[in-house]
C-alpha cells in the first residue's frame, strides 16, 4: 500500500477540535496526553469496519479512555490493556482483582487537604490496593495529573480551588465503580508495550490503539510527563508491519514520524485537538488505510462476526 503525504483535516475537512465533554468519562485518571479527544474518531474506525473485530489491544494504555469505551459501548468483546508504569498498573489492577469497591470508599472516605495528602502519599505502600490509592491522589492533586518524579501539587488549580480543584470524590467513586461491569473483559499487563504487540500481531481479528511516547520535546519533556518515555520508535513501526489485523497510532506531528510511515507503506492524516491549555493542535493519525477519515461521513456498516 503506498503512502500518502495528504493531510487532510477530520472530517471531511472540518477543522474544529472534538469538545471532550460531549465525550462519555470513563477513566478515573486525569492523565497527560489522554486520548478522550479520539473517542469519536476511534467509533468510527471501529463502526466502518465490515469484519467487526473480536479483541482490542492498547499496549500504553495510560488513563485506558479508549480501550473503557470500547468495552462499555462494546465495540470489542475483550481489550488487552498494557502500562509500564507501575503505579498506574496498580490501578488497573486493583480494579481487575475486584477491588473497585473498596477504592471507591477509600476516595469518598478521605479528607483531603495539602497535608493529608502529603502524609498518605509518604506512606509505604504494602499492597497493590494501597498502591493504586496513592496513585489516585497523586493524579488527582498533581499540576496536569503528571505522575512523573518531579511533579508538584496544585496551588492555584480551577477557580482558585488549589489542590481540590480536581478532587470530585462521588464523580470518581461511581467511575471507579461502574468499571467492574467491565473488568471482566480486560486483560491488564503491567508490560512493555511493544512485547505485547508482538505477542497479539498474528491475530488477524486483533485491532490495534497505539498511543506511544511522542518525540515532541526530546527526552527532557517525555520525563516531565512519564516515568517511561523512551521508545524505540522505528521497532514500533517495523511490529506494526507484522501485524495481521488493523491498528491506529496517533503521534505528535513530527517530520520523523511521518518519515517512518512512509518507510513502512502506511498512510497518515492529521486531526484537530486541544491540549491543556486550550490551544488548538494537530495531531497525526497513521493507519494501513486511512481511507475512513476522508469522507463526512461513512456508513455504520454492518458488522460480520469473524469466523
Amino acid at each position: 500500500m503506498a503512502a500518502t503525504k495528504q493531510t487532510l483535516l477530520f472530517p471531511g475537512g472540518v477543522s474544529k477540535p472534538v469538545n471532550v465533554a460531549s465525550v462519555p468519562q470513563r477513566s478515573p485518571f486525569r492523565y497527560p496526553g489522554g486520548k478522550t479527544w479520539f473517542v469519536p474518531s476511534f467509533r468510527r474506525w471501529i463502526k466502518y469496519k465490515i469484519v467487526k473485530p473480536n479483541i482490542l489491544i492498547e499496549p500504553f494504555a495510560g488513563g485506558g479512555i479508549i480501550s473503557l469505551t470500547a468495552l462499555f459501548e462494546r465495540l470489542v468483546p475483550k481489550a488487552v490493556m498494557a502500562e509500564l508504569d507501575e503505579d498506574i498498573a496498580a490501578v488497573w489492577q486493583c480494579i481487575i482483582d475486584g477491588d473497585a469497591g473498596w477504592l471507591a470508599d477509600q476516595i469518598l472516605n478521605f479528607d483531603l487537604t495539602r497535608e493529608s495528602v502529603i502524609e498518605e502519599v509518604s506512606k509505604p505502600a504494602t499492597n497493590t490496593k494501597e498502591r493504586a490509592f496513592q496513585t489516585i491522589l497523586k493524579n488527582r492533586t498533581s499540576h496536569g495529573g503528571i505522575l512523573a518524579k518531579g511533579s508538584g501539587f496544585l496551588k492555584l488549580g480551577e477557580n482558585g480551588k488549589g489542590i481540590k480543584s480536581r478532587w470530585y470524590p462521588a464523580t470518581l467513586a461511581k467511575r471507579i465503580t461502574n468499571l467492574q461491569h467491565v473488568a471482566e473483559r480486560i486483560d491488564f499487563r503491567c508490560e512493555d508495550g511493544l512485547k505485547v504487540m508482538k505477542e497479539f500481531s498474528d491475530l488477524e481479528y486483533a485491532v490495534f490503539f497505539i498511543d506511544p511516547p511522542y518525540t515532541a520535546g526530546g527526552k527532557k519533556a517525555g520525563k516531565r510527563l512519564y516515568k517511561y518515555c523512551d521508545i524505540n520508535h522505528e521497532e514500533l513501526f517495523t511490529i506494526c508491519d507484522s501485524i495481521k489485523g488493523d491498528f491506529l497510532i496517533t503521534y505528535d506531528n513530527a517530520d520523523e514520524v511521518k518519515a517512518l510511515a512512509e518507510i513502512h507503506g502506511f498512510q497518515y492524516r492529521l486531526i484537530p485537538m486541544t491540549n491543556t491549555h486550550n490551544a488548538t493542535m494537530q495531531e497525526l493519525v497513521i493507519g494501513k488505510d486511512m481511507s475512513w477519515m476522508d469522507t463526512p461521513k461513512c456508513p455504520a456498516l454492518r458488522a460480520i462476526e469473524p469466523q
